[in-house]
């Protein structure tokens, strides 16, 4: 119940927020669902041991694992993808927060900015702090995700699920480990989300101006099917420049596992060992040429356009 002078009550609002992460919760998770076997596919690309391909593009690599796995194998590690839906959008929208009011307040101590009000470049700064933030909060979820969903029924056993995975890694490797590859998936966030906003913008105006496609002269506004189709070219070419990054990420989570040499990248039979991120660029160009870099991009360039950019 609204207060007399029209305020709503802190439960209201605590409500209402919770009402939004629910909602958000139950469509990132059907949307990831939806493209889960995609996921799984480009992630199986980018990791797959060089001197035994299994997966030769989107739609042999999907046949294959099919064949192999059957129906439960498309969709292996997307629940850890869905459960972590929820605390990534909670710390993200708190996040948000508090960092559009501390860039505001930076931006406000400058001379002539005392009554200014966020721009869509601080917005960007700000959803990109929050963005950071939420991802590393929920890292060790992303980072054993990628470990089940690179097992296949031919591996060895060696996680159960979620907490299985967490605890191994921890009680195994140690609590550094569970945060492998982290930089760079901090570093990526910044060519992603500022393409993304640029070429979204830039896309939007070239229509409002030009307007192509049988546009009508009159029109200042683009319809909600232009507007999606303007944010999944931004999302691809974003997540495109990014994407080595990406690749990186998935090889570095991989290191430390003992049963990684059957299915991921390496010589032979060895263990995949980097020790750092510019040692993985550097291995994986010297022994697999740069377009190991995009291995996986067109089922990952599928998923961004038709569903969840940020996936």
């Amino acid at each position: 119940m609204a207060s007399d002078d029209g305020v709503k009550p802190p439960t209201h609002e605590l409500l209402s927020i919770c009402k939004s992460l629910v909602a958000g919760g139950v469509a990132g998770g059907v949307s990831r669902t939806a493209v889960a076997p995609l996921e799984r596919l480009k992630i199986l690309l980018q990791v797959q041991n060089r001197q035994d391909i299994k997966y030769n593009g989107t739609i042999q690599g999907l046949k294959y694992i099919w064949k192999t796995e059957g129906f439960r194998g498309m969709f292996k590690g997307n629940g850890t993808n869905c459960a972590r839906i929820v605390p990534n959008s909670a710390v993200k929208f708190f996040s948000y927060e508090q960092a559009s009011l501390g860039i505001l307040w930076l931006y406000q101590r400058q001379p002539g900015n005392e009554e200014a009000q966020l721009t869509p470049i601080l917005r960007l700064g700000a959803g990109a702090c929050a963005g950071i933030i939420a991802m590393s909060a929920t890292y060790p979820m992303d980072m054993v995700r990628g470990r089940l969903t690179v097992q296949t029924e031919a591996s060895p056993r060696q996680y159960r699920g979620i907490f299985h995975a967490l605890s191994t890694v921890f009680r195994e490797e140690g609590p550094r480990a569970l945060y492998k590859g982290w930089l760079p998936s901090v570093i990526g966030v910044i060519p992603y989300v500022g393409l993304n906003f640029s070429v979204y913008e830039s896309l939007k105006d070239w229509l409002i101006r030009s307007k192509p496609f049988g546009m009508k002269a009159q029109d200042s506004e683009l319809s909600v099917t232009t507007r999606l189709a303007c944010g999944a070219a931004a999302g691809t070419v974003g997540q495109t420049v990014a994407y080595p990054l990406d690749v990186i990420r998935r090889r570095m989570q991989m290191v430390g596992w003992k049963d990684a040499a059957s299915v991921v990248a390496g010589e032979g039979k060895s263990k995949l060992e980097y020790t750092g991120m510019v040692d993985a660029f550097r291995k994986t160009v010297q022994h697999e040429g740069f377009g190991a870099l995009y291995k996986g991009l067109v089922p990952n360039s599928v998923k961004v356009s038709s569903i969840d950019p940020f996936a």
